[in-house]
């Protein structure tokens, strides 16, 4: 059903142990609020909403009419500590004041009493022919089997009560009617003045049968008094017996299955306990845990193989930080531990996870990751011990997207694996921090200087290398020696693989006409050497580029 309508009272509890008066709510129900009359409980401790995980909630209900009822309520939001009860068809008719009680019973075996209040329920026009019957509801189960058990051993006991006070009672009708026997015989010689004394004695028989008949009337003898108690108690065995016989807990509400062994595994034991449902605990560093923590948790196994072992069925385990986790079996495999608590992206603390050295990062599932770049496989580079951040985002389909990040100095790096499943290599993002190259001034030698020009241009000679890869080269120099002799040397890392040449522009003085060139040559060591010039040396520009 949908855009259910409901009539809110709001019961804003705060848990402490200052004021356990009953509160007062001034909440007012009708006996026409049917199947909308809802109580929501707002619960607070030390200023902040008190959790509910882990807690069942009691809610007692206390009618005018001599009913009383134990009913679960709805834990509606966890985090915020609020949850409700909606008043069921039976219990609105229950008009007047009604007392109530909210109790929190944890799976540790703490338990907490919130608060106890009133409300009142007012009795509708349209109701004034309602005749509540006082009726004891109770939703446990297990408290409705132990109280059927426990009124049996009470019917039981009252039986044999009644039947030996009822012995007691023969016994002592006996006792009254020898003794007025007695008595009579005592007499007998009295009665032979008046009659005979067999005719007294005939009277005494007579007495005394009708009181032996009058007894065999009118009370009943051990064994029919037992018989009774033995069909009561056949009766109420039946009436449970028809329960479901299945246990969850052990008789003293421990887990199901115990593990105090490590090399014992919990998921084998879950299999081996067949069908059904039930609880579990397993020590620290237990065989097959989610960590190493110790467990507590619940199963219900659905179905089960030819040996009686389960097929198929499910898993819930908390460890003692909080942690949940989940498994599936299906058909006789278990799917793997599954964190609920937080997504498997993170750690159990919401940060990013440390790789182990050797792992290979293109096969890491979704996730925020940490590592020194040696310590990894398929890193940008293979050189580089600096700390990476590397996030993974698996896209399905064998696609993948990663994003690399040097901690040190925010350089990016990302790659793709495509549906193929091969690797795209790696591409670095620039920014506006690449495009701010930074120029390098070498040492000019062997006789060359920096040309000075009549408006005093900076001619100086200068070397940069881009976010590319490519390293321009711009100034002009005079006056130095021709030939395979370095004007100037590149430092390493500006310098080319395989030596390169380059024409460039020369002076046209001297008695030259027009534009004058000359050769100049870059070796893979860094020298850059102007080998020969069509003119002179009094103008040598140096404008050039080229690829590392």
């Amino acid at each position: 059903m949908t855009n259910q309508l409901f009539k809110n009272g709001v019961l804003p509890f705060v848990v402490d142990a200052y004021d356990q008066s009953v509160y007062d709510s001034k909440i007012v129900f009708s006996t026409q609020d049917i199947g909308t009359a809802k109580l929501v409980f707002q619960l607070r401790k030390d200023g902040v909403p008190l959790p509910l995980s882990a807690v069942d909630g009691k809610l007692v209900l206390s009618f005018n009419t001599g009913s009383k009822n134990v009913r679960n309520i709805t834990l509606v939001d966890k985090v915020e500590g609020i949850a409700e009860y909606v008043l069921d068809n039976d219990e609105i008719k229950q008009y007047g004041k009604v007392q109530a009680s909210l109790n929190l019973y944890y799976r540790n075996g703490q338990a907490l009493s919130i608060h106890e209040f009133t409300f009142d329920i007012q009795r509708n026009l349209i109701d004034q022919d309602i005749a509540p019957a006082a009726e004891f509801y109770i939703d446990d189960f297990q408290t409705l089997k132990i109280d059927i058990e426990r009124k049996a051993a009470e019917l039981e006991a009252d039986i044999k009560k009644r039947t030996d006070n009822m012995q007691g009672k023969i016994d002592t009708v006996t006792q009254e009617l020898q003794e007025q026997l007695d008595r009579m015989k005592a007499k007998l010689d009295d009665l032979e003045a008046l009659e005979t004394k067999q005719g007294a004695q005939d009277k005494v028989d007579k007495a005394l049968a009708a009181a032996k008949k009058y007894t065999d009337d009118h009370a009943e003898t051990p064994d029919g008094a037992q018989i009774k108690a033995d069909n009561a108690l056949k009766k109420s065995k039946e009436f449970v017996s028809g329960f479901q016989k299945m246990k969850i807990t052990t008789d003293t509400g421990m887990p199901l299955i115990s593990i105090k062994d490590t090399s014992v595994s919990i998921l084998d034991a879950v299999i081996n306990n067949g069908l059904g449902m039930g609880t579990f605990y397993a020590v620290a560093k237990s065989k097959d845990l989610p960590n190493n923590r110790s467990f507590r948790g619940f199963f219900h196994m659905t179905d089960v193989s030819s040996d009686g072992k389960a097929s198929f069925g499910w898993v819930y385990a908390t460890d003692y930080i909080n942690n949940i986790y989940t498994n599936y079996l299906n058909n006789n495999v278990w799917s793997g531990w599954s964190r609920l608590s937080n997504h498997n992206m993170l750690t159990e603390d919401g940060k990013s996870q440390l790789l182990p050295n050797g792992t290979d990062i293109l096969t890491l599932p979704s996730g925020y990751y940490y590592a020194v770049g040696t310590n990894v496989v398929n890193m940008p580079s293979k050189t580089d011990s600096s700390w990476f951040n590397i996030y993974v985002i698996d896209n399905s389909n064998n696609r993948k997207t990663f994003h690399v990040i040097r901690s040190g100095d925010n350089l990016h790096w990302w790659g793709t694996v495509h549906t193929d499943g091969s690797f795209k290599g790696w591409k670095r993002m620039l920014t506006d921090t690449d495009a701010n190259s930074k120029w390098e001034y070498p040492t000019i030698v062997n006789g060359w200087k920096t040309y000075k020009s009549e408006v005093n241009n900076d001619y100086r000679v200068r070397y940069t290398k881009d976010a590319f890869g490519w390293v321009h080269i711009t100034g002009a120099i005079a006056g130095g020696t021709l030939g395979d002799v370095a004007a100037f040397v590149l430092d390493e890392g500006y310098r080319p693989s395989t030596p390169l040449y380059n024409v460039g522009l020369a002076s046209s003085t001297g008695g030259a006409s027009g534009p004058q060139i000359c050769r100049q040559y870059i070796a893979t060591d860094g020298r850059f050497c102007i080998q020969t010039t069509s003119s002179n040396t009094e103008f040598i520009v140096v404008n050039f580029s080229f690829k590392v």
